[in-house]
Order: C-alpha cells, then structure tokens, then sequence
C-alpha cells in the first residue's frame, strides 16, 4: 500500500496538544504525527477526536516499541494491529526507532546497539518482516544514546549500512544527532553531510535537557535550540528540503508558542527551496 507522503512542517500530537490541535489548520501544521501504540483502541472522545484531526491533516505514525534492534521474535501480532491502525487513519508514513526495547520485558527507553556487521544483517532482516507485515515501507530513525557499546563502525557508517542492506528510508533526528555529537564528542555537520540524501524521508528536531557541558539526555521537553536550527538549516542545504516534524512531549507551552517553532521550520524550508531542493 503506497500513498502521498507528507510536505512542509509538522507538529507531534500528543494527548495534552489534543484539545488545542482542535482548531488548527494547514496554515498552522502541515502534518501531524503520533505513536500508534498509544491510540490503538482507544475510543470515546479521544477517538473521535483523533478521527476529526486525521480526516483535516495528514497523519504520519512513528511507532515506539517494535525492538527492531533486540534479539526476542518480532511481535507479530502488534504489526497487525498497527497495519490495522494506518489503513483506518490513512496513514501516509511509518517510522521507528533503530533501537533495542524489548527482550526479557518492554523497555520504556531505547537502548543502544553495537555499530557492528553483524547487527547490520540481522536489524535488516527484521526490517524486511516489518514491511512484509505491514505490506509498507518502513522508515527508521537514528537515535540517542547514552553509552557506546563494542563494534567495528561509527554510528554514521552504522546507519548508512542498516539502510542499504534493508533497502529503507531514513528519518533523520537532528536533535539526536547534536544530542550524541556532544556525548560522544564527533561533528555533527559531518554526521548530517555523510547521511545518504535519497533515503532521507524526512526530518525531526527537538529540545534537550543539558545534564552537564558533554552530557544532554534528548527530552522532547524544551524549545529547540539554535546550534540544532543551525543543523537543521545545514541538512536542508546538503540534503534538500524534507517535510520536518517538531517533537514535543512535555512540559507544553501555550499552543501557539509551537506554532510559532513550527513556523520557524517553514522559514527554513523556504528559504532553502531556491537553493537546493529534494532531488536536484
């Protein structure tokens, strides 16, 4: 099943924006995105109001707990029921986390992987299951991470080669990418440069919590800060302009203050478009 993917920026939808996200329109949010392990089922209000939102906007699912990278059988039934949830919503894009969750018990963080050639085949073939299930592509997400474990490639080349050997897309974090590039101490812009631009689906940015001066933990709690507005605005210029989502999990603001970040994407993407755009 292949339908339209999404354009222009996009704001997370959570259940406390749910009431504001109400009134919103495309000259406010493009797209929404949201975690379909938390709406499955659900009904009542909230359903109908998750309906009337996803029949005005389009819908982008970004799952949470598949455990692509762990060792335990995939869960096929859970597949089934989000292939359930994006053919009733629409939906026009699923991502997850190319991240460990769940082996002896779900996790509620997503651990690291060794960045190694062994991790590479077999996350792949278990990606090759996912899109099988889900009869979608899957695109997956680099993460953050607090501790390195042993293997032979740097996260970049690890992620270029999940991708290759999978024959998937890239949502690329750009938070993620600053958060790590301080923890680990690398260059952020050669992270981004070094992404493939074909395989990049889209983008997402954040705010961090700085723990310490080498130590951010990837909130989702904060605005978005200028060194990542910088990163953003340099993968629009290697990369091209890709649809952009703005996370935000906590600690909410008036809506219009997202709004207003959510603005700042567009202005980006704009004045990036007559530079380079997607596919030239």
């Amino acid at each position: 099943m292949q339908m339209d993917f999404v354009n222009g920026a996009g704001l997370g939808l959570r259940r406390g924006l749910l009431g504001a996200l109400q009134d919103c329109s495309a000259g406010e949010v493009d797209f929404l995105e949201l975690a379909p392990e938390n709406w499955i089922g659900v009904g009542g209000r909230l359903g109908k109001q998750l309906r009337a939102l996803s029949e005005r906007l389009p819908l982008l699912c970004h799952g949470l707990s598949l455990n692509l990278g762990g060792f335990a059988p995939l869960d096929i039934e859970l597949l089934k029921a989000i292939k359930g949830f994006l053919d009733l919503h629409g939906v026009r894009g699923y991502s997850e986390h190319l991240s460990a969750c769940a082996d002896h018990g779900q996790l509620y963080d997503l651990m690291p992987l060794p960045f190694s050639e062994e991790s590479v085949l077999r996350i792949a073939e278990r990606v090759r299951i996912v899109q099988d299930v889900l009869e979608r592509p899957l695109i997956i997400e680099n993460v953050s991470a607090y501790a390195q474990l042993p293997g032979e490639l740097d996260e970049a080349a690890f992620v270029r080669a999940v991708l290759d050997e999978a024959d998937c897309q890239l949502l690329l974090d750009v938070n993620n990418v600053f958060v790590n590039s301080i923890n680990f101490n690398f260059a952020a812009p050669a992270y981004i440069a070094a992404m493939p631009s074909a395989r990049i689906a889209y983008l997402h940015v954040a705010g961090h919590y700085d723990e310490a001066h080498d130590l951010k933990i990837d909130t989702h709690g904060a605005p978005v800060i200028d060194p990542v507005w910088a990163l953003l605005e340099q993968a629009y210029a290697v990369h091209g302009v890709r649809p952009t989502l703005l996370e935000r999990d906590f600690n909410f603001p008036p809506i219009a203050e997202l709004y207003a970040e959510v603005a700042q994407i567009r202005q980006l993407q704009t004045a990036a478009a007559p530079l380079r755009s997607y596919g030239t």
